[in-house]
């Protein structure tokens, strides 16, 4: 069927029969369809939505527009996690080294940072020898030996999304829910995966601000997975504050270090971390309860045994052998310091969280183009969370820059994110809800 008929029918809200949607994508990944066949597809969608059948469809074909990885001779579960992006949100250099240290196998295919949230692959990016977009051979390496890997997606896997995405991105249709669906779940299951936990963030630092779109996008992805028969589960979350004291690329890799060795842990962080692991590990078969799980990850961190494990992965993938023991060593460093003080005493009440991942996005930390260069050495530590005290002339955070000029403008944009009242506010639940496949 021509590509424009496909495009007419969905325009005028009919149902795609699946043979459409996949003739559509095969034109996709041939290139046979152009980018405004691709647009105009893509602005349908967007007004007019898709039923779940049609959202199987999609991510269907576009999981096999490419690869589709077989981890069928490895001796255990192989599970993953996905997170709809945040700031501060280090989540994963510290859950797939425990889930793997757990016994399963977490071959982790993540994004770079687009706009406000960061990206895990930037992060691992300032790990130096690090490879972060290995060939199949040394992911399939990497992932037997150590359990884990972290990586980005190869030129094989889910093709059609990379273009799709890279149209939608410049058309206004990102936040259509059944593409971003699609988009997320085509690439998980073309990582061969037997199960997958979502981290759905919602607030006022996530792309989802409401707790009905949250809602909404995590439903979606959870029944869509489970329709292309994959066992999945989903946390919505909370981002009304940086989810670690860090943000920005080798200070988030830093503090992921000092998480993993006991050093230095964020409550919230911590909390959001074990949840997920016990979620995984609860998924992938390996524990019978989600309390059995938290036990489990809990004694593998405390342990050490994870530490053990994220050290291995970056060795294996070409970074430092000793980098879990002197991460200073090898981090890039920014050459200034600035102190953000708060102008008045009282306690932290609020965070406009989008603005500090701004702020590090203004640094040079992150991008507003897919193809701007990041800085890893910039970025925002010791960002105080919502209920601690403050004095007058205290720091609220400090900024790492390149310059004092880059430094002075992010400690602006910093400080006026930051709200101080008088009284202490009540804690916020920092994992809000669980969703499963209905049945």
């Amino acid at each position: 069927m021509l590509p424009q008929e496909i495009i007419r029918h969905k325009r005028d809200g009919q149902r795609l029969p699946a043979r459409e949607i996949a003739a559509f994508i095969d034109g996709v990944t041939s290139g046979a369809v152009t980018d405004g066949q691709v647009a105009a597809f893509a602005m349908a969608v967007f007004f007019n939505g898709m039923n779940r059948d049609e959202a199987v469809a999609l991510t269907l074909a576009m999981r096999d527009s490419g690869d589709v990885l077989d981890w069928s001779d490895l001796p255990g579960p192989v599970t993953d996690k996905h997170s709809t992006g945040g700031v501060g949100d280090n989540v994963s250099l510290m859950l797939a080294p425990i889930v793997a240290a757990c016994g399963a196998y977490v071959p982790m295919i993540s994004g770079r940072g687009l706009g406000h949230t960061g990206g895990t692959l930037d992060k691992m990016d300032a790990i130096p020898g690090y490879a972060s977009q290995p060939d199949i051979a040394l992911f399939r390496k990497a992932v037997l030996e150590t359990g884990c890997a972290i990586i980005g997606q190869t030129a094989d896997l889910a093709p059609a999304d990379r273009r799709l995405y890279a149209i939608r991105d410049v058309t206004g249709t990102v936040e259509s829910v059944p593409l971003i669906t699609a988009s997320i779940l085509s690439k998980k299951l073309a990582a061969g995966l037997g199960s997958l936990v979502l981290d759905v963030k919602v607030g006022n630092g996530a792309f989802m601000e409401k707790s009905r779109d949250a809602t909404a996008l995590a439903n979606s992805l959870v029944e869509v997975a489970s329709g292309a028969g994959l066992k999945v589960s989903a946390l919505i979350t909370g981002m009304n504050e940086p989810l670690a004291s860090a943000a920005g690329n080798a200070v988030e890799v830093r503090n992921a270090v000092d998480f993993l060795t006991g050093r230095f842990r964020d409550r919230r962080l911590e909390d959001v971390t074990l949840a997920l692991a016990a979620e995984m590990l609860q998924s992938a078969g390996l524990v019978s309860s989600n309390q059995d799980g938290m036990r489990r990850a809990t004694e593998t961190l405390v342990s050490g045994r994870a530490a053990a494990t994220f050290a291995r992965m970056v060795s294996v993938l070409g970074g430092p052998a000793d980098f879990i023991d002197r991460p200073e060593k090898y981090l890039a460093e920014a050459a200034t310091e600035f102190a953000v003080k708060a102008t008045t005493g009282g306690f932290v009440t609020g965070i406009a969280t989008r603005d500090i991942g701004l702020a590090v996005v203004g640094l040079g930390g992150g991008r507003t183009r897919p193809d701007d260069k990041i800085d890893p050495a910039v970025g925002i530590t010791r960002l105080l969370p919502i209920g601690a005290e403050v004095g007058a002339g205290e720091p609220l955070a400090l900024v790492h820059a390149r310059s004092p000029s880059d430094a002075e403008a992010a400690a602006a944009t910093v400080l006026s994110a930051y709200t101080i009242g008088a009284s202490k506010p009540p804690a916020d639940k920092t994992v809000m809800r669980r969703i499963l496949a209905r049945g």
